[in-house]
């Protein structure tokens, strides 16, 4: 009878959580289509966002998105790497890094907005810009990268390192060809959660990449984000709504094409691994 009730209550969760899911996905496309449309993603915005459309938006929320993922990636993967292959597990300061990564993730992305103002637009003096806000949200991301790419290496058997000691495999070698491999489903979790966090961030870029709605040229200049264009024509313009949908549409369109693209790149590059071997 426990395992019955347990069982019907883990599937109601679920049932509610998809529910909730696919109404706002059935809302999103209903009010989202009808703006959607070739000029709508190829021309620049007009009268606050009410007309025209947003590619300067796309732009700039893609160069915010490389520049993100330009530092935290290999960041991530070396600090993931150190904790789970270098680092003395029984120290105190093995202990305090894991505890503050936790504590990191779980932090307000407000909080990261107010930091990336301070230390990125004023005490480096990169203003209100691309690269402000990318590097705002490579730190955010950071800890969602680290911890998830250090529990796929920690998943690796130990038997494994020992068989490579034994053959003679330098660890850098070890690392490259045999952990690395093994743990991409787990890396490419890491990821697409921190693409996922970083493309629908809102706080953290309206006090870093800026409001700014033209073209980019460089990525000094400030740029506006899809979140922040959402956030900007559902609140403080009227009549934006529509163009609001239509972004969001837009913004999940680009989510689910990069997650799509992030899991089958995986999935080729481990075959590869396997069939070399």
């Amino acid at each position: 009878m426990i395992d019955k009730v347990f069982s019907l209550c883990m599937w109601a969760a679920a049932t509610v959580v998809l529910c909730m899911f696919s109404w706002l996905i059935a809302d999103v496309l209903i009010q989202g289509i009808p703006a959607l449309s070739w000029e709508f993603l190829s021309s620049e915005p007009l009268r606050s966002g009410r007309e025209g459309g947003v590619l300067p938006i796309i732009v700039s929320t893609a160069l915010i998105l490389v520049v993100a993922l330009g530092v935290a990636v290999p960041l991530g993967l070396g600090g993931a790497i150190w904790l789970a292959e270098f680092a003395n597990k029984e120290s105190r300061l093995f202990s305090v890094i894991r505890m503050t990564l936790d504590m990191l993730a779980g932090v307000p992305s407000i909080v990261f907005g107010l930091f990336g103002y301070a230390f990125f637009c004023g005490f480096l003096q990169l203003g209100f810009s691309i690269l402000s806000g990318g590097l705002t949200l490579a730190c955010m991301i950071l800890p969602i990268l680290i911890r998830t790419t250090e529990a796929g290496l920690a998943m690796v058997p130990n038997d494994w390192r020992k068989a490579g000691a034994a053959l003679g495999m330098r660890k850098t070698t070890l690392i490259i060809q045999v952990l690395i491999p093994y743990s991409a489903p787990a890396i490419t979790a890491g990821l697409l959660l921190s693409i996922g966090r970083a493309t629908a961030e809102t706080a953290a870029l309206i006090f870093t990449s800026g409001y700014v709605d033209r073209m980019p040229e460089s990525l000094s200049d400030s740029g506006r984000a899809l979140s922040v264009h959402i956030y900007d024509l559902s609140m403080n313009v009227v009549g934006g709504d529509k163009a609001a949908y239509g972004s969001a549409l837009v913004l999940i369109i680009i989510v689910v094409q990069i997650n799509f693209s992030a899991n089958l790149l995986s999935e080729v590059w481990l075959e590869k691994k396997v069939a070399r071997r």
